[in-house]
Parts: C-alpha cells; structure tokens; sequence
C-alpha cells in the first residue's frame, strides 16, 4: 500500500534520492527545500521547508494533511555540515549547525506528532551520520550535532510507542553527494597553529565524499523500513569500515581507538 511520505530536504544528494526511490515504488511524495526549485527536475511534488523557520514547517505539514488526511513517513533529512578546528570555528556557525542539524530536526517532528497520535500510526526517519558515533577531528561540531540526533531519537521512541509510532536513525557514512558544497568551511588560516593538520583533513574529507557510495543505497535501506512493522532503533550504511569503526569505539580502550583516529587522519 503507498504512503504518504514527507522527506526534508530533497532538493540534492541524499535526500532527493530517497524521495525520487519511494516516489518510483508507488509513494506519494513530498520532498521540501528551503528555496523552490524547477518542479520539471523533480519527479515528487516539492514544497518550501526551512526548518529554521517554524513557520514554514507548520504550513508545509498543513498543506499536505489537507491534501492527503493524513502523513504516514517522515524522513528528517535536512542538515549541514561544518568543519574546523573547535578554537576557531565561531560560535555562531556552530549554532547554526546545531539549529539546522538537531534543533530544525526536532521541530519537524514535533509538528508531525500530532497527526501520527492521531492516525495511531506513522514512522520517523531522523538522518544522523557514523560520524555523530565518534568525535572526529576538525568535525565535532557535525560529529556533535548528530549524536545529539541520535539521542534524542532513542528518547522520542520510548515516549511515542504506545501511539503505535516507530522512531528510528538511520546513519549514513561518506556518500557521492554535494554536501561539501554546502558545508560551513572554517578557513584555513594563514597563521594558524592548525592550518597544516586542517587542511590535510579538509582534502581528506572531500575526497572521501568524492569516492563515496551512491545515495541509492541509503534510499533502498529507508524504503525497507517503511515497509517494516517493527524497525530497529539504529540503521548504519556505509563502507565495511566505516561501520566497524563503530564496533572497535565500544570495544577498544578510549586512548587506543584515539590513536587509530589519529593514525586515520594523518595527525
């Protein structure tokens, strides 16, 4: 049976293959974007969502409710990235970071609780990273905003469930998309302590980006949890080591797995 489907930020990478995915399996599919893009590029219907702006995500959810009765996916997908040494990354992008990552994630869930109580029925999708699993050099701030994600996911599931609504993460790795187009990059300063170890990391990044896995593989993993009566809490896609350096963080001593990072990303 098709659902109806809401995934954020759909208009590149990710998210507009998860929403082209489900659309082409018989959904019927809102993408979102902060900014409306060519309809012609997009097989789903888009809609203007800035989850910075409360406002925006209350009519969006509005509109599609009135259109269809009802909202049976939500795929909060929308997020940034940032990179930079802690010390000199201001304080404001990193509120940002947060405000889009984990807080704009939150107020679209909470605008689409109400109506899931209401159908007793509905399913959460937050869009974390392997990253928010480990702080990351010259990353913590996404590392951080992630986790933070994930958290919270695991709270919001246990307070929902009995509304019959599964709350669920899933957590990519490193994907062929264009997010290092949209990243918050901190410079590299001409004078900083950090300008070699930074910018090593920031070739590091977008080459693993470059050579990344292709986004149709995150869609088919979220399609099958729509179709799943009792999801997981955690879903991780991704390379065999990206997804087993998760696995070694539980396993291994603090210091060591801080060597194997560091051994990783050159420093």
């Amino acid at each position: 049976m098709s659902k109806i489907v809401l995934v954020t930020g759909a208009s590149s990478g990710i998210g507009k293959a998860i929403a082209t995915f489900l659309f082409e399996k018989g959904d019927i599919v809102y993408g979102t974007s902060r900014t409306l893009k060519n309809q012609n590029d997009f097989p789903f219907q888009l809609i203007a969502l800035d989850v910075l702006k409360v406002d925006t995500i209350k009519l969006a959810i509005a509109y599609i409710i009135k259109k269809e009765g009802r909202l049976d996916v939500l795929v909060n997908n929308a997020g940034m990235g940032i990179t930079g040494p802690v010390e000199e990354t201001p304080t404001d992008e990193m509120r940002t970071a947060f405000n889009t990552n984990f807080f704009g994630a939150i107020d679209v869930m909470k605008a689409v609780l109400p109506q899931m109580r209401k159908q007793n029925s509905g399913t959460i999708i937050n869009v974390t990273s392997i990253a928010g699993y480990m702080g990351l050099p010259f990353r913590g701030l996404y590392s951080a905003s992630k986790g933070a994600l994930e958290i919270v996911t695991e709270a919001a599931r246990i307070e929902v469930k009995n509304f019959g609504i599964a709350v669920v993460n899933v957590a990519p790795g490193d994907f062929a998309t264009n997010i290092a187009s949209g990243r918050y990059h901190t410079p590299v300063y001409e004078n900083s302590a950090y300008k070699k170890n930074y910018q090593t990391n920031l070739d590091l990044m977008n080459a693993h980006v470059g050579g990344g896995m292709d986004p149709l593989e995150m869609a088919k993993v979220v399609y099958k949890i729509t179709r799943t009566k009792h999801p997981k809490i955690h879903y991780k896609v991704g390379g065999f080591m990206e997804k087993f350096s998760i696995v070694l963080k539980r396993m291994l001593p603090d210091k060591l797995y801080e060597k194997l990072l560091m051994n990783h990303y050159k420093l």
